[in-house]
């Protein structure tokens, strides 16, 4: 490779360094190895080399150090320059030709530090600072160790003394797959996207059970999101999505189940699909998205029952999180815009649901269901490499239209009030579980037209229609969509122009 432009110094997780030699060591291993990942990965050629206390990436590439930002382990890192440094004089001069721009008419504060074996390293940080400080000091606002505008960073190793300013922070935590592995449940929502990422961070490498309720569409976008996890953060890993059709599974919950127990039923039986992948990846525990309360079938009795599904250990890293600090925290992996998107799906809202359950009750409703749609389910499911997989190649064209035809019913999913707000001129609103009753009985010789808030109620019983031989497309874009269409044509309500 050329030589390069600069040098990207990675500092490692301080929970590394607190391990055992042993196993610090195979931390350190496997951190390097994601690291060579990630590069590879993004195509950028680059030179690594390793120290006790730091990991050098030689690279020209400036797009190596966001990059080196997302890899699990790594608690910060800067873009510096090395240079040789066995004199305090060499130290100032190279410092003050470095940063008399950068600090001039502006705060700044020096900071310096030895790292490494310090026996070995002649030079004192303290005077660096205030030498080199000194120097700087002419041109500059002025020297403020509080809250400078500028900062001078000098590393000082054994012959050489690194020079940055900027410092990105990294995930830190722990290289990833040294934990060892788990499944995750994702639904394509806020919750269970940021559950994952926070055991990603523990260097737990993660595949993911995905419980399709929605059809192609629903599934579309859960790939969407957790291909965010998988080129984003999973360097070092290789996770396959394991997409379960669960329609058959709802339906016979729906049609024997008391509907009070339904979500109950419907997230133990999730439970137990991700089991079964689990023991086909030799994971050890199971991780959720599901938070104290915030919705019915999350409270501690009903969580207590649902836990009570499978054997297998379970992890709730957003237990005690509010759903704000979620949203905040999905903006920040990534997975936020898409997430709102996919929106939380689930064809099973019954109008009182327990908040109270009782296993054995809970237990004499499951008596009721056919086993075998379940290990159907689970044994046919589809599986996805993630980290090679074309989401895009994977689009239902088919299903979308951008235009309301003329002599289309065009069916509102939304609710009672959301639809008295405001709706498509002429258009019915249904339920979607009214919907998914009712479709098979419509006339044949008529073109539908679906919409929804976010798109995937619509999308979904578009599909489902289409596959009993209906004309139905949903509006591309939904309901947002579909508002501008509708100014367009001069036909939405003055509060929405």
């Amino acid at each position: 490779m050329s030589e390069p432009a600069a040098i990207v110094l990675l500092r490692f997780s301080g929970e590394i360094g607190t391990k055992a030699k042993p196993t610090r060591k195979r931390f350190e291993r496997q951190l390097l190895r994601n690291v060579a990942d990630a590069l590879e990965s993004a195509g950028i050629p680059a030179r690594v080399q390793r120290t006790r206390n730091r990991v050098f990436v030689e690279t020209a590439d400036p797009a190596a150090a966001p990059l080196l930002a997302r890899v699990f382990g790594v608690q910060s890192l800067s873009v510096a320059t090395a240079h040789p440094a066995e004199k305090l004089i060499d130290v100032v001069e190279i410092g003050t030709t470095l940063f008399r721009d950068a600090v001039a008419g502006r705060r700044f504060a020096v900071r310096a530090r030895r790292v490494g074996d310090r026996s070995r390293i002649a030079l004192d940080a303290r005077e660096i600072e205030r030498a080199l400080g000194t120097a700087l000091r002419p041109g500059a606002a002025r020297v403020d160790l509080d809250s400078p505008e500028v900062v001078v960073r000098v590393e000082l190793h054994e012959g050489r003394a690194y020079f940055c300013s900027d410092t990105l922070r990294g995930p830190g935590g722990l290289p990833l797959e040294v934990e060892g592995r788990a499944v995750a449940l994702l639904s394509g929502g806020f919750d269970s996207a940021v559950a994952a990422w926070q055991l990603l961070r523990r260097g737990v490498q993660l595949d993911y059970a995905f419980c399709n309720l929605g059809g192609r569409t629903h599934q579309l976008g859960a790939l969407r999101v957790v291909k965010v996890l998988a080129d984003r953060w999973s360097y070092g890993g290789r996770p396959h999505l394991h997409a379960i059709d669960f329609e058959a599974v709802a339906r016979d919950i729906r049609a024997r189940a008391r509907p009070r127990y339904w979500q109950v039923i419907l997230k133990r039986q999730m439970l137990r699909a991700g089991e079964a992948v689990a023991a086909g990846r030799g994971a050890d525990a199971l991780v959720t998205g599901e938070a104290v309360g915030q919705v019915s079938s999350q409270t501690l009795p009903n969580l207590s029952v649902i836990s009570q599904a499978t054997a297998i250990p379970i992890l709730r890293p957003l237990v005690g999180m509010n759903k704000d600090e979620i949203i905040r925290a999905a903006e920040e992996i990534g997975t936020a815009r898409l997430s709102a998107v996919v929106d939380e799906y689930c064809a099973m809202v019954a109008s009182r649901p327990a908040t109270v359950s009782r296993l054995p009750a809970v237990l004499a409703e499951e008596a009721k269901l056919d086993a075998s749609l379940l290990e159907r389910a689970v044994a046919e499911r589809a599986v996805f490499d993630l980290r090679v997989l074309d989401v895009d190649a994977l689009g239902i064209p088919e299903l979308e239209i951008g235009e309301v035809p003329a002599d289309a019913v065009v069916i509102d999913l939304r609710s009672k009030a959301a639809h008295a707000a405001w709706h498509w001129p002429g258009a019915l609103r249904l339920d979607l579980d009214h919907a998914l009753a009712a479709y098979p009985s419509f006339a044949r010789d008529r073109r539908y037209l679906l919409y929804c808030e976010f798109g995937l109620k619509s999308a979904h019983l578009a599909e489902l229609m289409r596959r009993a031989g209906l004309e139905a497309h949903h509006f591309r874009g939904a309901l947002a969509a579909l508002v501008a269409h509708a100014r367009e044509r001069g036909i939405a309500p003055p509060e929405l122009q």
